[in-house]
């Protein structure tokens, strides 16, 4: 009975200190975070067919522990289209640490912890708990039906919490799709 409680508590010193470990290369990772720049191979549109396509990474960069997309969060990027339009995010992760989804939600507070139901039908990824590990991802498409604001969140339960998530503005008044920070709008 001893050997088992010194080994239980073997065990969990062990746990605790990786988790602290853990914990340190991410708030480390956090800490040397850069902000993001726009890069304009994001954004294709086709005004004849009315698409727009969008280029949508996980973990692009260290911003925010890797929780980021395209390099921004807490809706610090906006991607706005035009009403009615053809959306496609070709959705990609390339954090090497977190799996990422993305749903796009209504911009309502409070934040969700976790999934909640897409704004428009099939403005989701699928895998919106366990997300996709790094390399993998996958196309979303969807045509937004109504104007107004709406986040691409990561639904992977605490990120978009944590400030996973970016802006969508669907737009009656725009004719082309644009990309923005936050400050530029």
């Amino acid at each position: 009975m001893r050997r088992l409680t010194r080994l239980t508590v073997r065990v969990q010193r062990a746990l605790l200190l990786t988790g602290v470990l853990l914990l340190g290369a991410v708030g480390a990772r956090a800490q040397s975070a850069k902000g993001g720049k726009i890069d304009p191979t994001w954004l294709r549109a086709d005004a004849a067919s009315k698409t727009v396509e969008f280029k949508l990474v996980a973990g692009l960069s260290e911003a925010n522990g890797g929780m980021n997309f395209n390099g921004f969060g807490r809706g610090a990027l906006v991607l706005t289209v035009p009403q009615g339009w053809n959306v496609v995010l070709h959705f990609k992760n390339q954090d090497p640490n977190l799996p990422h989804s993305v749903e796009v939600i209504p911009d309502a507070a409070p934040m969700p912890v976790g999934p909640v139901t897409p704004a428009f039908e099939h403005a989701t990824t699928g895998r919106l708990d366990q997300g996709f590990s790094a390399g993998q991802g996958g196309d979303v498409r969807f045509v937004p039906g109504k104007a107004g604001p709406f986040l691409l969140f990561c639904a992977v339960p605490g990120h978009g919490a944590a400030g996973m998530w970016i802006r969508l503005v669907v737009s009656e008044a725009v004719d082309k799709p644009a990309v923005a920070t936050a400050a530029e709008r």
